[in-house]
């Protein structure tokens, strides 16, 4: 009776096992020819742009301004907040609250292995500012509304370059500049070859799910991904990324729990069987909220989605349009905007390419 338990067992854990990797290879949307959109920039938005960035540049630096504004608006507990996990930093009962992305429920084991494999935090240089220096951070989106800009000189002017996802370089430098100082992603959207120069780059690995953990444990030991966890991603994920380990952070969950819960006001997450309740924040804000950690004055550029204009480029480097945005499931992205707005039009932070609210542009 035993081993007829234990065969039937097994053998439902194989057909969950290949169910998920069919729904994988069917779920993928199929490739369509996608024409070439018509989109142009004009030479009066471009300089108004260019100086308007210019002036950010130029202006006084307020030390820990963006990161003071926004504690005004975030719960106690915030000001602790930890932008990164390492080997050597106690983990926070606060850590395994909430499942992923919000936190690690349920991962205990795996957490404490991959913190092993981590640095310490004290074997890392710092990227935070001496205290006599007041850092520049700029968060680029990969929106669109870059295309054209020819931004990317103002771009490589900030302190530090916070790059989401993919989002390439190469020839796009001209609208989004060379550097890059931080690339943050997820194993699916981190880009298959890695072209960023910069060799002080680091990589930001967020865990939207389990099985993301083991991935990141493969890049940092420079080790195959493991068989089995190529059937619960929901495309291809890169087989390597070729930075030493000690240029490999982990994001603390606890920033896009932070983003969700207290910076966008959305509702705890629910256990579903399946789908999302849309409150994932996007890479872009949490980002931001990563950057207000790690700088004193944050701006942004290639942000906004402007779902009333289907015909727009979603990207700047592809030929997806914004009519793509009506699909997704996952993020709350009118509230996103609601609340980056406020934000601008505060002063708490700066968008240079006014996809979000424009406060350089005429009345």
């Amino acid at each position: 009776m035993k081993l007829r338990k234990r065969w039937l067992s097994h053998r439902c854990v194989c057909l969950a096992v290949g169910f998920l990797g069919l729904l994988r290879l069917v779920s993928r949307p199929a490739k369509e020819t996608l024409k070439p959109l018509d989109f142009h920039v004009s030479p009066e938005y471009r300089k108004l742009v260019h100086q308007h960035a210019h002036e950010v540049l130029e202006r006084k630096c307020h030390p820990g301004s963006t990161r003071k504004s926004f504690l005004g608006q975030l719960p106690a507990s915030s000001r602790t907040t930890q932008p990164f996990l390492w080997k050597d930093m106690p983990t926070h009962k606060d850590l395994f609250l909430y499942p992923p992305p919000f936190g690690f429920r349920g991962l205990q084991g795996k957490v404490s292995a991959l913190l092993q494999q981590l640095p310490d935090s004290k074997q890392v240089p710092p990227l935070k500012k001496t205290p006599e220096e007041c850092r520049r951070c700029v968060v680029i989106g990969n929106g669109g509304i870059l295309k054209g800009l020819e931004l990317g000189t103002l771009i490589d002017r900030f302190d530090t370059i916070i790059r989401l996802n993919s989002g390439p370089l190469g020839k796009f430098s001209v609208d989004v500049g060379n550097r890059t100082s931080i690339r943050m992603s997820y194993p699916e959207s981190t880009p298959p070859h890695w072209l960023d120069t910069d060799p002080e780059t680091l990589f930001v690995a967020v865990v939207y799910k389990g099985v993301d953990i083991s991935w990141i444990s493969a890049m940092i030991n420079k080790l195959p991904v493991p068989f089995l966890d190529w059937l619960f991603f929901w495309q291809n994920v890169p087989d390597e990324i070729p930075l030493e380990r000690n240029r490999i952070r982990l994001l603390n969950p606890l920033v896009i729990k932070e983003t969700a819960l207290d910076l966008l006001h959305f509702s705890p997450p629910t256990t579903r069987l399946w789908g999302w309740d849309q409150n994932v924040p996007t890479l872009g804000v949490s980002a931001l909220d990563l950057a207000s950690l790690l700088c004193d004055e944050v701006s942004l550029a290639g942000f906004g989605y402007n779902l009333a204009q289907q015909e727009a480029p979603l990207h700047y480097y592809d030929q997806m349009s914004m009519s793509a945005m009506l699909w997704q499931k996952m993020h709350n992205v009118s509230r996103e905007t609601q609340i980056l707005k406020s934000l601008i039009t505060e002063g708490i932070i700066t968008d240079l390419t006014g996809g979000i609210h424009c406060s350089f542009c005429p009345q």
